[in-house]
């Protein structure tokens, strides 16, 4: 009996930790992708209710949220632009969807391929690109940003870093 003891002790502590995990995953709605889009406008979103459909880390600030939405309505949600050029780089919709970022300078949504980014802001996952609505001559265009994303030409990177704000 004695050496039964530890066993239940364990396999209760276990169980009590399986439905403390289930009921959370259960109570959090997150919304990594939502259908109905057809206009491809911008969702209204709420800090702490949209997963990043690229990292899959909750939404905690609008900033540098993005929006790609595709033809069929469906609708992606990230919290750094260069979130979202990494995850639609492979996707068969990627010249055809609609894309959408917040602006820094003038907080609202604006159509990521006429916005102008920084190379140097704080973002959430570090890569530096803030979306600007208005030009200024440090700022670069989206291909441009999209080019030096895929290339690894980031705040991440450390020589970028140095360059950039020589540190």
């Amino acid at each position: 009996m004695k050496k039964i003891i530890p066993l239940y002790v364990v396999l209760i502590l276990v169980v009590l930790i399986v439905v403390i995990f289930f009921s959370l995953g259960t109570s959090t709605k997150m919304v990594v992708v939502k259908d109905g889009n057809i206009k491809q406008i911008p969702i209204e979103m709420q800090i702490g209710v949209y997963q990043d459909g690229d990292c899959g880390m909750v939404i905690d600030e609008l900033k540098d949220a993005s929006q790609v939405i595709i033809k069929s309505g469906k609708t992606w949600f990230f919290h750094d632009h260069g979130g979202f050029v990494r995850w639609l780089e492979d996707k068969e919709f990627r010249d055809s969807a609609k894309i959408w970022v917040m602006s820094r300078d003038t907080k609202r949504w604006i159509d990521a391929k006429e916005a102008f980014y920084s190379r140097v802001d704080e973002t959430p996952m570090g890569y530096g690109f803030g979306a600007y609505e208005k030009n200024r001559e440090d700022f670069i265009d989206f291909d441009t940003m999209r080019l030096r994303m895929l290339r690894g030409e980031t705040l991440r990177n450390p020589l970028i870093r140095k360059q950039l704000l020589g540190k």
